[in-house]
């Protein structure tokens, strides 16, 4: 789903915010965003008040989001990718925008979970290599994450846009996972209102349960 409606899909008709306001017969206020095939947390409030607030949090960086994903390789350690982006514009939604801004600061925290070694081929070799790992973006770039590890050629396994094809190939055909792996995990902000700390988490959901299973059914390691 798209958030809400947009430029860039004119023939789309099903949105995150129309859905959530149908569910409960009242407004909603949309507190940020995530990429259309990423799945997982996405933050609404009931008054605009609490939707102030909370972007004000986004704003200071005091929002914790922790997303997992499945990337092409071994990850064999953590650390924190702190590389400078470049604005990204999308044709149709950024006409206006300006395309000569400067580099802006971009950092990623990450470590791994798990390493995958499957007996299927994505190229020259008889083997492929997965990683699930845990990321804390600290900046919140488009697509800030998706870029960064196709930066560290550890490309999000299912990303069309900065991904590998062969791999992703071989998941769509051999695996039928056809999905971006990204997902916005854990969630962690003060209460709008009671000014409590409140931690939110979100399950895989189907069809990333169903990536992590087959690859633990695969892995000769």
């Amino acid at each position: 789903m798209l958030v809400h409606r947009s430029k860039i899909e004119k023939r789309v008709f099903v949105f995150a915010l129309q859905t959530l306001r149908n569910q409960l017969g009242r407004h909603v206020y949309p507190v940020h965003r995530l990429d259309r095939p990423t799945s997982g947390i996405l933050l609404f409030s009931l008054s605009l008040q609490a939707a102030a607030d909370l972007c004000e949090q986004f704003e200071k960086r005091t929002v914790r989001k922790i997303y997992e994903a499945v990337v092409r390789g071994h990850i064999m350690e953590g650390g924190t990718r702190d590389e400078p982006l470049r604005e990204k514009h999308d044709r149709k939604s950024d006409k206006r925008a300006r395309h000569c801004k400067e580099s802006q600061q971009a950092i990623t925290g990450f470590e791994p979970l798990k390493h995958w070694t499957i007996p299927l081929s994505a190229g020259k070799y008889e083997h492929s290599r997965y990683s699930l790992v845990r990321i804390e973006p600290k900046t919140g770039r488009k697509h800030q994450i998706r870029r960064h590890f196709n930066h560290m050629s550890h490309p999000v396994i299912g990303d069309s846009t900065y991904g590998d094809r062969r791999h992703n190939r071989l998941f769509r055909e051999q695996l039928g996972i056809v999905r971006l792996l990204l997902h916005a995990r854990h969630l962690h902000i003060t209460h709008p209102v009671t000014g409590n700390a409140l931690s939110i988490e979100a399950g895989y959901g189907t069809e990333f349960e169903a990536a992590v299973q087959k690859l633990n059914e695969h892995d000769v390691e």
